[in-house]
């Protein structure tokens, strides 16, 4: 942390709008992951994909650390590491139309009803990440908890800013790019169901863009 964060580091504080292309010293395409646990999904991500750049944010200093060393080692140019509340960073800190996708696998499932409106994928959540996603990008969601991919393809589904890619609708399978990760192991070995959501960014001209 102490040698990498200064250079790869991003502190979330609502101060300023990042220039995107300043951060990864590049014009190439932005994703951003909300929650890369240690990371290690995220480092396989990048190295398959080096013209798109991660910049993934979490607040767990352990991870943080093993994604920054994870990307030292391979030589990871192509991510960033923000520390912070990803909410701060979408209203505050990234421009409109600056995003080409949003990956969000497997955020706390808050099972208990009474927590249930403390979970991320939520209509006024979209409403925010639709203004900072450009036209066409990708919003890829992954969860265990059936009862929550039941309620994330339900909202996702209902907002006029996304449409599914899935032709039928419904769910996506397991696109090739995201790499199974430690936790999706576990679960599944708990005999738990993972759902993917693939959501694309439209542009509506009958209405202006979704606000916040």
């Amino acid at each position: 942390m102490q040698r990498l964060w200064p250079q790869w580091g991003l502190d979330i504080d609502g101060q300023r709008v990042v220039d995107l292309g300043e951060l990864f010293g590049n014009g190439n395409p932005v994703v951003l992951e909300i929650g890369f646990g240690m990371g290690e999904a995220t480092a396989r991500m990048a190295a398959a994909d080096p013209d798109t750049n991660i910049l993934g944010v979490d607040v767990h200093t352990p991870g943080q650390g093993n994604l920054l060393n994870l990307a030292d080692q391979q030589g990871l140019s192509n991510i960033r590491v923000g520390n912070g509340d990803a909410i701060i960073l979408l209203r505050e800190m990234l421009a409109p139309d600056s995003l080409a996708g949003l990956r969000v696998y497997f955020p706390d499932p808050w099972p208990k009803k009474r927590h249930h409106k403390r979970r991320l994928i939520q209509p006024e959540f979209l409403d925010l990440a639709a203004t900072r996603l450009g036209p066409g990008a990708i919003v890829h969601c992954a969860t265990d908890w059936e009862p929550y991919a039941e309620q994330m393809l339900e909202v996702l589904t209902a907002h006029p800013a996304f449409e599914n890619t899935q032709p039928e609708g419904g769910f996506a399978p397991r696109p090739e790019f995201r790499p199974l990760t430690r936790f999706e192991g576990q679960g599944l070995e708990k005999g738990h169901v993972v759902n993917d959501l693939l959501f694309r960014r439209v542009e509506h001209k009958d209405q202006p863009p979704t606000g916040v």
